[in-house]
């Protein structure tokens, strides 16, 4: 393929100006690799727009010329969807300068942004207001909302809030050529025909690039109780997560499964790292409760943990009993998928089956995998309560890595079979991107893929958004 013509990339840097140009590589390499180095790309121009008219104006010009656009978030993403492709004929679109909080409206549960607001900085600015926004990830530091709308982001509140889909009322997005769509609505109920927004989150930037949203808000809850708990298997974890809904004093609003080994990584890696229990076991369980009355949720909460124990679901626990060891707690959860680092390759599944499945996908997947590849150390964590799990699997101790990574393809498919069997998705949270691209048809019905194809020819009939990802 042959360079953009340079006078084609002036004009590109001329309607952002060129201070918000980067053309050095050493300026752009931030951009072009995501946090595991698994995904690389070239570009000859990262633009960062100021707003939503800057925005209008790349994409005018892209359509006029025919060039293609990666739109990009925080760079978070785990399947490559915001990383160019190869080759350098691409403009990477960066968000990051629409960072602006538009509005407000506590009355009405409404929190107004734009597409490069940090997920932390709305937390932030919700809980001023006395609300919440729930999405919780650990990369939200990080990651940006336009990245979380485009991924439908899930993370650990899913359980009771729901992923990103059910968090946004309204959307700005600019269409393949330059159009504006200020969709920006504030209501609750609208049966006025399509629900269009709908169609760009989870697109991660295949058929229009978001500016802004108007985020769902909720009420803050008056108290919040966090457990550690040790349980023989995941079918005693999910035991305890029906006795914990129908028991725990208030809503159970996140519900994490980790295994032991996965527990012992983080404590070998990350300093500070300890067992908040006095012996090791097979399993355990972070969980959440969160309570609109002030008093009363920790000492149901510890009846819950005595129930539990009693009936032998449960093996040992500890109730947090300040927000630091909350936050110890959370610690050895959030850690899990860096820690692996540390360890070797890792070969890495996003995926979803029925919640009543989850035991029973363990059973059959961990063994499998370790006949597959003797000696590989699975690792599998993850939103027990909505059936997502982070099937990980650490390389054998002391192997090669490289040998060990090349085997990530079988390895996917020998997962993902199983994964079919239970009636279950090959991505719960983490898109599609160009890691998945080649799995989809073999997952997707039929027709179900000549309608993705279909929204896509005419929101994008050039092919010039995010070229080569998802579809």
């Amino acid at each position: 393929m042959t360079a953009l013509d340079p006078a084609l990339l002036a004009r590109f840097a001329a309607l952002v100006g060129e201070r918000h140009a980067l053309r050095d590589p050493l300026d752009q390499v931030p951009f072009l690799k995501e946090w595991r180095e698994r995904y690389l790309g070239d570009t000859p121009l990262v633009l960062l727009p100021g707003s939503t008219q800057e925005v209008s104006a790349i994409l005018a010009l892209a359509d006029e010329t025919g060039t293609p656009i990666v739109p990009q978030g925080g760079n978070t993403g785990l399947v490559g969807g915001q990383i160019p492709n190869p080759g350098g004929r691409e403009i990477l679109v960066s968000l990051k300068r629409l960072n602006r909080i538009r509005a407000l409206d506590p009355a009405g549960n409404t929190l107004d942004v734009e597409a490069g607001v940090t997920l932390k900085a709305a937390q932030e600015a919700a809980e001023a207001a006395g609300r919440l926004f729930p999405l919780s990830l650990a990369s939200e530091g990080s990651c940006t909302i336009g990245g979380n709308i485009s991924s439908n982001a899930g993370g650990t509140a899913v359980i009771a809030y729901g992923n990103m889909r059910d968090l946004v009322l309204g959307l700005e997005v600019v269409l393949a050529d330059g159009r504006i769509w200020r969709g920006l609505r504030h209501l609750r109920k609208d049966n006025t025909g399509y629900d269009l927004k709908n169609l760009f989150i989870g697109a991660e930037g295949t058929l229009g690039i978001v500016t802004a949203a108007v985020l769902k808000l909720f009420p803050r809850p008056r108290a919040v109780a966090t457990a550690f708990v040790g349980v023989p298997s995941p079918a005693a974890a999910l035991d305890l997560l029906q006795l914990a809904r129908e028991e725990g004093g208030g809503s159970v609003t996140s519900f994490e499964l980790m295994p032991r080994r996965g527990v012992e990584f983080v404590m070998a890696h990350v300093p500070g790292a300890r067992d908040p229990l006095g012996s090791p076991h097979p399993w355990y369980v972070l969980i959440e409760i969160s309570s609109f009355l002030p008093a009363g949720l920790d000492e149901a909460v510890e009846t819950l943990l005595a129930n539990a124990l009693e009936r032998g679901i449960v093996s040992d626990g500890a109730l947090a009993a300040s927000l630091d060891q909350a936050a110890a707690f959370w610690r050895l959860r959030e850690m899990l998928s860096e820690v692996q680092k540390h360890e070797g390759g890792s070969i890495k599944h996003d995926i979803a089956v029925p919640v009543r499945l989850v035991p029973a996908f363990l059973e059959k997947a961990i063994p499998a995998v370790e006949a597959f590849v003797p000696g590989a150390r699975p690792v599998p964590f993850g939103h027990l309560g909505d059936g997502n799990l982070h099937f990980n699997i650490s390389q054998p101790a002391g192997g090669d890595k490289q040998a060990f990574l090349d085997r990530w393809e079988a390895v996917n498919a020998l997962v993902h079979g199983i994964v079919g069997e239970f009636g279950g998705s090959i991505s719960a949270e983490h898109g599609i991107g160009r890691a998945k691209r080649d799995l989809l048809p073999g997952v997707k019905d039929p027709v179900e893929m000549a309608m993705m194809r279909a929204v896509k020819a005419t929101l994008d009939p050039k092919n010039i958004l995010n070229p080569g990802k998802v579809l």
